[in-house]
């Protein structure tokens, strides 16, 4: 029997079966003009930046057939660079650039995290607006000011922290540096200049605003009533930090990082203004001398021949296919965490 105020078509009729019952409608709502005009106009943006995109790696493919024709896969695992006589490859400048991006996202990704949880939940509401202001402006300075800065003021006030760091970690091979002996008084400081470890620091100092930047705006979206909620029972400031906004900018503080990466991947002025160009595998990040292909390109650019072009639209087409493959792996990554989802306050 039907109850009092339960309209009887709610419920399914006695004898009906599971699979007899109606399947549920969905509701539609009658879409405008402007909302057909709105949604063309996204998708014909997406469809121009793919057809952007597509056409920027067909140009390089096409532009290093030749040099790819000539030297086949020891193209990746060559270290030198001599294409005018057909001995060239990527190993080395591809080392150095991973080597650079990776002493740059380790130290830009605290930095950024950091600033940006001191701008959402620590510093007053008055100041907060000069802060992003000045991290927005230290993301608009163009990278040949960091060069130079990096090589005319960083440099020498680096080489003592190198020094040390050879001194008490050169066991681990990655702060090898060949020449030297720990504790060494007269051990000559160029040694320590140029080196992967400088342009590192550049690099991060350059990306860190962009990371702040990102991960600024998604901790600022933490829900207020999870941050209440932590406060009412009895979290301190950094318990609510740790329990609410964190897990809620998982995200955030992903996507931050991998786009910072693929800038520091693709860092071409500041690096080639610091760096000792090598074409070996330099895997000492203290140690003078290191290489990154965007910088190659823009050294041999210039006085490239025919078939020397063709080499650095192959080492061109190498890193836009990296650049692309860490961009897709952090869209893949930021999908999968759901900021939000594991906030436990």
């Amino acid at each position: 029997m039907t109850e009092p105020g339960e309209p009887a078509s709610d419920r399914p009729e006695f004898g009906t079966s599971e699979s007899a019952r109606p399947a549920p409608r969905r509701p539609r709502t009658a879409r405008g003009f402007g909302d057909r005009v709105f949604r063309f106009q996204l998708t014909a943006t997406g469809v121009v930046v793919l057809a952007i995109m597509a056409a920027v790696g067909l140009f390089l493919l096409l532009r290093a057939t030749q040099a790819l024709r000539a030297t086949g896969l020891s193209f990746l695992t060559t270290a030198e660079w001599q294409p005018d006589v057909h001995h060239f490859g990527i190993a080395a400048v591809l080392t150095g650039t991973l080597l650079i991006a990776a002493v740059a996202v380790t130290l830009s990704v605290p930095l950024a995290v950091g600033t940006a949880l001191f701008i959402s939940d620590v510093a007053p509401r008055p100041l907060r607006r000069t802060l992003v202001t000045m991290v927005d402006l230290m993301a608009a300075v163009p990278s040949v000011v960091y060069g130079l800065w990096g090589l005319f003021f960083l440099q020498q006030h680096v080489i003592g922290l190198s020094r040390w760091l050879s001194d008490w970690f050169g066991w681990i091979p990655l702060f090898t540096v060949d020449g030297t002996q720990p504790g060494e008084p007269l051990a000559s400081e160029s040694v320590y200049t140029a080196s992967t470890f400088v342009a590192g620091i550049v690099v991060a100092l350059m990306v860190a605003p962009i990371q702040c930047s990102v991960m600024r705006e998604v901790f600022a979206q933490a829900p207020a009533g999870e941050r209440e909620g932590a406060y009412a029972l009895g979290a301190t400031r950094w318990g609510m930090i740790r329990a609410v906004v964190l897990p809620y900018g998982k995200g955030g503080i992903i996507g931050g990082t991998m786009l910072g990466l693929g800038r520091a991947l693709g860092e071409t002025i500041a690096v080639y203004l610091i760096i000792s160009p090598v074409f070996t595998i330099q895997p000492h990040i203290l140690q003078t001398g290191s290489n990154s292909v965007s910088s190659l390109i823009a050294l041999h650019y210039g006085d490239a021949s025919t078939f020397g072009m063709s080499a650095l639209m192959a080492a061109g087409l190498a890193l836009f296919l990296l650049t692309l493959a860490v961009n897709f792996t952090a869209s893949s990554i930021v999908a999968r965490s759901r900021s939000g989802a594991q906030s436990e306050a």
